[in-house]
């Protein structure tokens, strides 16, 4: 036997019970004639003391960091307690120990502060992957999972695989292909999502399913974004989207109680894509803080603010020229000084934010304004603005002009940049939402054709079907879809299908496919909608995504045993690499 108890398992009450212990050395202190050594395992860490008598055996097969050693001794009392360890009240006397394997010095420190950079923590990931922090990160996973299939068995679903090899579509991201040896010149694709298996299954009759799957997407990478993924993939049949959202706002409520404690009880709050657009710039609003959007100069529709009557009747050409003028109130910043304002119009005019300048109204403590555009507008004026941005004495607005677009996403990014800097983005703070009623299709400018803005197999809103008939209606037409957003990240989205053959036709023909194309990809769906398929619906969300919100996080790749880099290279085993002349010639390619 290696060990009768773990490395995190020993409290007072072990005291002069005598155990076995294996594990990896951590450190090593040496005082005099006695030695102290933190052993550690996936459970924790237990501190031995080597007493002068075993003193003499170390000097003969001296420990290393990261050895394997097997000890045995007594638990007792530890005179130095450490409270910040729940084995910080005991440590073993070793009466006996084992160098069960060497190991080299590790090129970076396994700590909870490492000294490793990220490239060199990937390449010996089985390193980085024994530090504390990555395995609370593997615990929190492995515990998401468990609740997660918990909750889904306790309603009814069915876990059932589906294929990795699967035939390429065009569903938005780049495949990634795979040759067929027995087929010489054909190719696999691995599957974006299993959406189209799934919704073959509704047809089968197994009316609740989930998989916690593996998808791929050829694409460009960033923080929360991996070629290869985890989700939690979901369909129901013979319901609406309100079955749909009830059952997984159910399924998040007991995940969040389940795994970090957390107890929602009021109900997920409800916002249409048009409103999430309008008051916070983006279709997925971190709602842990107010600062909404207030839209000054509308280019369509609404009602405009009035910047006439300025001082003078001089006109400010910025807001006058604009297609649109937004602003934010931020609480009680009215006292940033002129530096700190300068340093937001520099992030503003940052290249990923694109903006040329910015404007400022402080609310002073007794109602007064001062703003950047004193010149151009009076006292009058300015409280004008002010009282169409909601603000408050001690506020500060921030304004941006520009094209409707750029604008838009530039004061997004601002009001997410002021509540981090307020501190009013805490991670341990939950605030999730349902966006709902997204439009079905957009316009791609540069193809001059409809793209779909969900995926194909999304349903128009029912009172929407007939308008799949008239091109000039497709801009208005609302997707029976809907997206949960955690803390102003999307980590889920879903619809309800189109399950006739007619309206899949028509979809697909408003995505500019001919009815060949149509029937070459997609033809055994359609088929299978002529034998009785049932009205369903389901969703998917981000797995990994989901762990490292949870987590505190926003990147998912500390929440993924064996992440790839930003490059989408495997440094740890080099890949993706060459492969030889012989495979080739197998595979049929040059």
């Amino acid at each position: 036997m290696y060990r009768t108890h773990t490395c995190g398992e020993l409290r007072a009450q072990h005291t002069n019970t005598t155990v076995t212990l294996a594990g990896w050395v951590q450190t090593i202190r040496k005082f005099g004639s006695i030695t102290f050594t933190d052993l550690r395992d996936r459970y924790g860490i237990t501190q031995l003391l080597f007493n002068e008598a075993l003193n003499a055996r170390l000097d003969a097969q001296p420990l290393g960091r990261e050895y394997v050693i097997q000890v045995t001794g007594k638990v007792v009392e530890r005179s130095n307690k450490n409270a910040k360890i729940p084995t910080g009240d005991i440590e073993i006397e070793v009466t006996d120990f084992t160098i069960i394997n060497v190991a080299a010095t590790p090129p970076f420190t396994i700590e909870e502060e490492t000294d490793g950079g990220d490239e060199l923590r990937m390449k010996y990931r089985y390193l980085d992957l024994r530090r504390p922090t990555l395995r609370r990160n593997m615990e929190l996973r492995y515990k998401v999972n468990r609740s997660v299939r918990n909750y889904l068995d306790s309603q009814g679903f069915w876990d059932i695989e589906t294929p990795f090899l699967i035939r390429s579509t065009p569903e938005g991201a780049r495949d990634f292909v795979v040759p067929s040896r027995m087929n010489e010149g054909q190719y696999y694709a691995l599957p974006q999502s299993p959406q189209t298996f799934k919704q073959l299954l509704m047809v089968s009759g197994y009316d609740r399913y989930y998989q916690i799957v593996k998808c791929f997407r050829d694409e460009d990478l960033r923080a929360d974004r991996q070629p290869e993924f985890t989700q939690v993939d979901c369909e129901m049949s013979f319901v609406e989207q309100e079955d749909i959202l009830n059952t997984f706002e159910g399924l998040f409520k007991h995940v969040f109680y389940d795994v970090k404690g957390v107890s929602i009880t009021e109900a997920f709050p409800r916002m249409t894509w048009d409103d999430a657009m309008w008051h916070y710039g983006n279709d997925k609003p971190d709602i842990r803080f107010e600062m909404k959007i207030a839209n000054l100069k509308t280019p369509v529709g609404g009602t405009s603010f009035d910047f006439g009557g300025g001082k003078e009747g001089v006109v400010f050409p910025v807001f006058a020229n604009a297609e649109s003028v937004l602003a934010i109130s931020v609480p009680g910043c009215s006292e940033y000084t002129r530096k700190q304002v300068d340093e937001l119009t520099e992030w503003v005019k940052r290249p990923q934010i694109g903006m040329s300048g910015l404007v400022y109204i402080r609310i002073n403590a007794d109602g007064s304004c001062k703003s950047s555009v004193d010149k151009f507008f009076d006292e009058v004026k300015l409280k004008e603005i002010a009282t169409a941005c909601h603000a408050s004495p001690g506020d500060l607005i921030l304004l941006l002009a520009g094209a409707e677009t750029r604008t838009r996403k530039a004061m997004s990014e601002l009001r997410l940049e002021m509540g981090n800097r307020l501190g009013l983005r805490n991670p341990d703070v939950y605030k999730p939402l349902w966006v709902i009623d997204f439009p079905l299709l957009e316009h791609d400018e540069e193809a001059n054709r409809w793209v779909a803005r969900h995926h194909p197999f999304t349903s128009p809103k029912p009172e929407h079907i007939e308008w799949m008939n008239d091109l000039s209606k497709y801009a208005d037409i609302k997707a029976n879809a809907y997206d949960i957003v955690l803390n102003g990240t999307e980590i889920g989205g879903g619809s309800i299908r189109i399950f006739r053959r007619d309206l899949q036709e028509k979809m697909f023909a408003a995505l500019g496919m001919s009815k060949e194309e149509a029937q070459d990809k997609f033809g055994f769906l359609m088929g299978a909608f002529e034998y009785g398929a049932p009205p369903h619906g389901g969703i998917a969300f981000g797995f990994d995504r989901l762990c490292a919100l949870l987590g505190g996080q926003e990147s998912i790749r500390d929440y993924i045993a064996f992440p790839k880099n930003n490059s989408g290279r495997d440094v740890m085993l080099d890949a993706p690499s060459g492969i030889d002349d012989n495979q080739k010639k197998e595979l049929g390619l040059n």
